[in-house]
């Protein structure tokens, strides 16, 4: 049995390593590293795929957010609303902006943004919702779009763990994840369901003014060369990641096709274990697995699942440990107990598009023999 990891990447490489060897190889031959044709290929592709006439590509999925924030241009000291329960980037990006974020409560069996919290939140300096699509599917965007339409406000989408997942209305309409917002963004960190070798991100907008703006911004505020129009930044998608991103967005349903296979075996296995919670499937979303993420029954039985899964040389993350609101860089007194509770008892378990069966058996018994053995703490 091959070594269990969070994420495969070598192995999936060689999957596809013909096509994304010579993929690379034209760029570098070319000579064509920076806004190179590769890099157009990709947006144009992409744009493709999620069905959003506007996709451009950045270097990373943290400028993607950046970006984003600087294209709508908000006032100092403008408030996001922005689910406490997410990795940080998001948190920072406003404050280096020099807004505010108002942090929203989730539901603790999807993980995404509760959208009846939101407008309680909302004050007169209230600029943008900002939902998060953790680990995998949409949050509930035509909800959230509602609130926004009726309170004028932005919205912007963090896709980065959700690229591919589709978000469908009463109206049986079916939406990408990331083009139903005003603005949406990713990563294509390598980890990520559709990752590069390196950093890189994207941002999508319906927008044709929007998406002009977030051009001129990711390259130094230019319309044209040498010509500054507004302040901006050096933030571009590599033309080598463009080249491989193009290889492997081919592969994209297939490999969420295999992260669901893993997903359903594992949601079958675990499903009648005491004290353990599978994750839940909102209605209204596809899911793509970029976490698989169990909820223990308290932060004792997580810990001890961690550490007798770790003893068995099974990999788990906890995404994540400590709540936005209380990180030191990001601290606020607000008291939010599903959050709080969320953090303690999480645990994420491998998913990836290069899990054998072997592997799958060996955590699902693992997991089970643990369950069987394990003696809650008593007070």
């Amino acid at each position: 049995m091959h070594p269990i990891q969070m994420v495969d990447l070598t192995r999936q490489y060689l999957r596809i390593q013909q096509e994304a060897d010579a993929a690379m190889r034209e760029v570098i031959l070319n000579a064509t590293f920076i806004n190179g044709p590769a890099v157009k290929k990709f947006e144009t592709e992409l744009q493709d795929f999620l069905d959003c006439p506007h996709v451009i590509g950045c270097a990373n999925g943290t400028d993607a957010l950046q970006v984003a924030m600087m294209a709508l241009d908000l006032p100092p000291g403008s408030e996001v609303i922005t689910p406490a329960f997410s990795y940080a980037a998001l948190a920072e990006v406003i404050h280096l902006l020099g807004h505010v974020p108002v942090y929203a409560e989730v539901d603790p069996h999807t993980f995404l943004m509760d959208p009846a919290g939101i407008e309680a939140l909302i004050t007169p300096r209230t600029r943008v919702i900002a939902p998060v699509h953790l680990y995998g599917q949409t949050a509930d965007m035509e909800a959230i779009l509602a609130i926004a339409a009726k309170h004028k406000l932005f919205v912007v989408e963090d896709t980065a763990q959700a690229i591919g997942a589709m978000c469908t209305f009463s109206d049986e309409s079916s939406h990408a994840a990331g083009t139903m917002g005003h603005i949406g963004t990713t990563s294509f960190f390598p980890s990520k369901n559709l990752g590069c070798y390196g950093d890189g991100g994207a941002v999508f907008t319906r927008d044709a003014a929007l998406a002009e703006r977030i051009r001129m911004i990711c390259n130094h505020g230019q319309r044209k060369k040498y010509t500054h129009e507004i302040v901006g930044l050096n933030s571009r998608l590599d033309s080598l990641q463009a080249a491989l991103l193009s290889v492997k967005l081919k592969q994209l349903r297939a490999y969420e096709a295999a992260r669901n296979a893993v997903a359903d075996v594992y949601d079958a296995a675990f499903a009648q274990l005491p004290g353990i919670q599978v994750p839940a499937r909102r209605p209204g979303s596809t899911h793509v697995f970029h976490q698989y993420t169990l909820t223990l029954r308290d932060e004792a039985m997580r810990e001890a699942m961690k550490k007798d899964l770790a003893e068995h040389q099974v990999p788990t993350m906890i995404y994540y440990p400590t709540p936005l609101h209380r990180q030191q860089a990001y601290y606020n007194p607000v008291s939010m107990p599903l959050t709080e509770d969320l953090c303690l008892r999480v645990l994420s378990l491998p998913v990836h598009t290069e899990m054998d069966p072997d592997q799958l058996q060996y955590i699902i018994q693992t997991v089970i023999a643990f369950s069987a053995n394990y003696q809650p703490q008593t007070a």
